[in-house]
C-alpha cells in the first residue's frame, strides 16, 4: 500500500493470489475516489491459461461488492483476438493473461498501457522463463510506462526469479516466509511403497476396490499415453476417473478442474510432461512425430484443486521441484492430506534426492517418507485379474481412446461457445469421467468376491466373521419352510433342488418330475 515493489516467496496453497489481489483492488478504489476516468491500471501475468482462469475467478470473488467500480477481464482463452477486442476497448481496470497473449493484444493495438498502467503483477514467477516467455516479458516491459509498482509472487526463489527481479523490480521489499517447502508432518503424511511396473497396476486396483483410498484424489503419471492406459485399466473395474493433459482444449481443462472442485467426481489422472516443465529436457525419441501440446499448460503448478485428500505419484517425478508442486495440490490451507508414491528400483535415486531436500519438514529422528504398510503377497488374488485387464489395454485401444476423447472435446468446445451460453444448466451435463469403452469390459470384474479380500481387511469390510456365522445359523422367524428343520434336512432339500446333483428335472412348464438316465 506504500507503493514499494514487492518480491514474495511463499509455498503453494498459502494464499498468494489474495495477497496481491486485495491491495490491488484497494488501490484502484482509492484512485477512483479522486478521478473517475476509466483506464487499465493493473496487469496480471501468469504462465498458464489455467492459472489465469483461477486468478480471474479469485479476483471476481473479491470484487463481488464493488463489481461496478472494479472491472476485471481474462484474455487467456482460445477466443480470437478480434473477439476479445470489444472487452479491451472498454478499458477494464484489471487485465489478466499469459505473456504471449498480452503481447499479441499490444501488437494488435487492442491494449494500451503506456499512459495508464500503475500496477504489474507476475504470478508464479519461477515458471515464466522456464515456459519460454523471457523475450515476451522483455517486449511487454518496453510498452509499459517508466514508473509503475511491481509484484513478483513465487513458490521458490530460483535463478529465473532473480533474473526477472532485475528486469522488473526496483529496490524491492522481499517477503520470504520462514517455512518449510511443504506442510509439516502433522498436516501432510507422505508414504512410499516399493513396487515394479506390473505391481503398480495391481496395487492401484486393490487400493481403490478395497476402499483404502477415500476422498478426492489426483494420480500423476509421466506422459499422456500413461493417462489413457491407466484410465482404460481402471474402467474395467468400474472405477470412474477423468483425464487432464495438455492436448485437451483450454475450455475443457478449466471445466474439468471446476467440476472436480464442485465434487462431481473424485479422481483425476494427470500427465506431468517433462518437456512442458523443463524445455531443456530432450525427448526420448527424436524421430517420433511431435504431438500438438499446449505449452501454456501445467497441472502440478499453482492450480487450486480444492479439498484434495490424496496425491498419488503413480510415476515418481523427475526432480525435487516437480515433487513439491505435485504434492502441493493436497494439504492446502488448514486441510490435511496424504501423498503416496509408487517407487520402482530405477526411481529410488530420485526418492533419495527428494528425501534429502525435504529433510527440514520432518521432526528429529523421523524420515520424510513413511513406508506404506501393505503386504503385496496378500493381494496375489488380484494379480490375475489385473493381468487380464492389462491385456485388454493394447496400443490400439489407447490410440482409439485418445482419438475418441479429442473428437468429443472438440464437439463439446463448439457447443460451449454457442449452446451452453444460452443454456447454462445443461453445462452440468457435460461430464469428463465418462467411460471410453475402447477396451473390452467384463461385467464380473466390477465386483471383488470375498475370497480375494485379504484376511486382515475382512473384519473391517464386513464385520466379525463369527457374528455372521452365528446369524446365518439362527432359525428364521415366522412360519417359513425352514422352521423346525434340522441342518441335515435343510442340506438334503438343497441338494434335491439342484438338478445337477439330484438328476431330477421338473421340465420347462413344471409338472411331474422326470428321472434323467445316468
Amino acid at each position: 500500500m506504500e507503493g514499494k515493489d514487492v518480491l514474495a516467496r511463499a509455498r503453494t496453497g498459502s494464499g498468494k493470489t489474495a495477497a496481491y489481489g486485495i491491495p490491488l483492488i484497494q488501490k484502484i478504489l482509492e484512485a477512483k475516489r479522486v478521478a473517475r476516468e476509466q483506464s487499465t491500471k493493473a496487469l496480471v501475468m501468469t504462465p498458464t491459461k489455467e492459472l489465469c482462469n483461477q486468478a480471474y475467478k479469485n479476483i471476481k470473488e473479491l470484487t463481488t461488492n464493488c463489481s461496478r467500480e472494479v472491472r476485471c477481464v481474462d484474455i487467456s482463452g482460445q477466443s480470437p483476438l478480434e473477439a476479445q477486442r470489444p472487452l479491451l476497448m472498454e478499458k477494464p481496470d484489471i487485465v489478466i493473461g499469459t505473456p504471449s497473449r498480452i503481447l499479441a493484444h499490444i501488437a494488435a493495438k487492442n491494449l494500451h498501457l503506456k499512459s495508464s498502467l500503475e500496477l504489474l503483477v507476475i504470478d508464479e514467477a519461477d515458471l515464466v522463463f522456464s515456459f519460454g516467455y523471457e523475450q515476451d516479458v522483455k517486449s511487454i516491459l518496453s510498452h509499459l510506462p517508466k514508473i509503475y509498482q511491481a509484484f513478483l509472487m513465487s513458490a521458490t526463489l530460483s535463478d529465473d526469479v532473480k533474473s526477472l527481479k532485475k528486469l522488473v523490480l526496483h529496490n524491492p521489499v522481499i517477503l520470504k516466509l520462514e517455512e518449510s517447502q511443504l506442510p509439516e508432518t502433522s498436516q501432510l503424511t507422505q508414504y512410499h511403497i516399493k513396487c515394479e511396473e506390473e505391481d503398480k497396476f495391481v496395487l492401484i486396483y486393490a487400493l481403490f476396490k478395497l476402499k483404502l483410498i477415500r476422498g478426492k484424489s489426483i494420480l500423476f503419471v509421466k506422459n499422456v499415453d500413461r493417462c489413457y492406459r491407466l484410465k482404460l485399466f481402471l474402467e474395467q473395474f468400474a472405477i470412474p476417473s477423468c483425464i487432464l493433459n495438455s492436448e485437451l482444449p483450454i475450455n475443457s481443462r478449466c471445466h474439468i478442474v471446476n467440476q472436480f472442485n464442485e465434487g462431481l467426481y473424485d479422481t483425476i489422472i494427470s500427465s506431468d510432461e517433462n518437456i512442458v516443465q523443463n524445455p531443456e529436457v530432450k525427448k526420448e525419441d527424436k524421430y517420433k512425430k511431435k504431438r500438438k501440446q499446449d505449452k501454456e499448460f501445467g497441472v502440478s503448478r499453482g492450480i487450486d484443486f480444492q479439498f484434495v485428500s490424496n496425491v498419488i505419484n503413480f510415476d515418481f517425478p523427475v526432480d525435487v521441484d516437480s515433487y513439491i508442486h505435485r504434492v502441493g495440490r493436497t494439504a492446502r490451507g488448514d486441510n490435511k492430506g496424504t501423498a503416496l508414491s509408487f517407487v520402482s528400483i530405477k526411481e529410488m535415486p530420485l526418492l533419495q534426492q527428494v528425501e534429502a531436500a525435504l529433510s527440514d519438514t520432518a521432526t528429529e529422528g523421523e524420515n520424510v517418507f513413511k513406508p506404506y504398510q501393505f503386504k503385496m503377497d496378500e493381494i496375489d488374488g488380484f494379480r490375475y485379474r489385473a493381468r487380464d485387464a492389462m491385456r485388454a489395454v493394447t496400443k490400439i485401444a489407447v490410440r482409439e481412446a485418445r482419438l475418441k476423447e479429442i473428437k468429443s472435446e472438440i464437439l463439446n468446445s463448439q457447443k460451449l461457445k454457442s449452446y451452453f451460453e444460452d443454456n447454462p444448466r445443461d453445462l452440468q451435463l457435460l461430464r469428463h469421467d465418462k467411460s471410453l469403452h475402447t477396451a473390452k469390459v467384463q461385467q464380473h470384474m466390477k465386483n471383488v468376491p470375498d475370497y480375494l479380500v485379504p484376511p486382515t481387511l475382512k473384519r473391517l469390510r464386513h464385520g466379525p466373521i463369527r457374528d455372521r456365522q452365528e446369524r446365518s445359523n439362527k432359525p428364521r422367524r415366522g412360519g417359513g419352510a425352514h422352521r423346525g428343520r434340522s441342518k441335515g434336512q435343510m442340506k438334503f432339500s438343497k441338494t434335491k433342488a439342484d438338478p445337477l446333483k439330484s438328476f431330477e428335472f421338473a421340465g420347462l412348464r413344471g409338472g411331474k418330475k422326470k428321472k434323467k438316465s445316468s
